[in-house]
């Protein structure tokens, strides 16, 4: 049964009033009819892209980073696989001895340029079979050289992590940037691999990224005996890791003005410790 966020996130806020409230704050030139782009690969890219197969469906990937590596699943936000996603991926990639970094395209090719299209790709999203891709990429990357594999993402990827370290088998560390599932897909009580999770103060997004959300993912994890880390930033906003400056402008026009590097590197910093301490041969 294909279950999409609108549905599963009924109950939640963020699904009843993020889109509204962020139409009204992004600009004429901001909106455009949703229409969808491909993310094609260009001659220049550090990423290669490869092909995965699930079952009876074939996705693409874009990977980047030493074959012999530990791996790390980098989850996309909302947008889909743009300039934001790769730029965080091969960084992932070139931290510590190296990681090997892989993207999942979940939107099979599409890519929101705006709010409304974001929305529209979100909201058809089967969550159901997102997670399988994201097992089937960590599968991919140990029969390819990585012994173990962790699974990182941002928003709708933070929650799609969590979503990972429950229903996907072979995750050895998960890192959830500003993002819980709701229980009708994965409960993070019985998450099966170690969960990191990172938090911003201001995220208003109630239910999904805000404090409350992170507190009660918190007290689940500690209830469960499950190891985790859960931070939060003060002063912070959502989507706070979007550093570069072409996302730093996308999150002013959505509204979000906050720009603090240094907690976006302190949460770098954090999951560098963590993926090394679970990852590391």
């Amino acid at each position: 049964m294909v279950l999409c966020a609108s549905r599963l996130f009924a109950n939640n806020t963020l699904f009843k009033s993020t889109a509204l409230g962020l139409a009204r704050t992004r600009s004429p030139s901001f909106v455009s009819r949703f229409q969808a782009r491909s993310m094609a690969a260009s001659a220049t890219s550090p990423f290669q892209k490869v092909q995965i197969q699930r079952g009876d469906t074939t996705f693409d990937a874009y990977v980047v980073g030493k074959e012999s590596a530990p791996g790390i699943v980098v989850v996309q936000e909302w947008w889909g696989v743009d300039f934001e996603i790769k730029n965080n991926a091969l960084k992932i990639s070139q931290f510590d001895s190296g990681y090997r970094a892989l993207i999942p395209d979940l939107y099979r090719g599409k890519v929101g340029l705006d709010v409304a299209e974001a929305q529209h790709l979100f909201d058809g999203l089967d969550w159901q079979g997102a997670v399988k891709d994201i097992e089937a990429s960590v599968n991919w990357l140990k029969a390819n050289g990585s012994q173990k594999v962790g699974v990182t993402g941002f928003c709708m990827g933070g929650a799609l992590s969590i979503a990972s370290s429950v229903l996907a088998p072979g995750v050895d560390a998960v890192v959830a940037f500003y993002g819980v599932p709701p229980p009708e897909l994965a409960d993070p009580a019985h998450a099966k691999s170690p969960v990191q999770a990172h938090f911003g103060e201001l995220d208003n997004f109630v239910g999904f990224s805000d404090v409350t959300a992170g507190k009660a993912l918190e007290e689940k994890l500690k209830a469960a005996g499950v190891p985790h880390e859960v931070h939060y930033y003060p002063g912070i906003a959502h989507a706070f890791m979007n550093t570069s400056p072409d996302a730093v402008e996308r999150r002013k026009k959505m509204g979000m003005t906050d720009d603090n590097q240094a907690a976006a590197e302190l949460a770098w910093s954090r999951f560098q410790s963590w993926m090394s301490q679970y990852l590391s041969p």
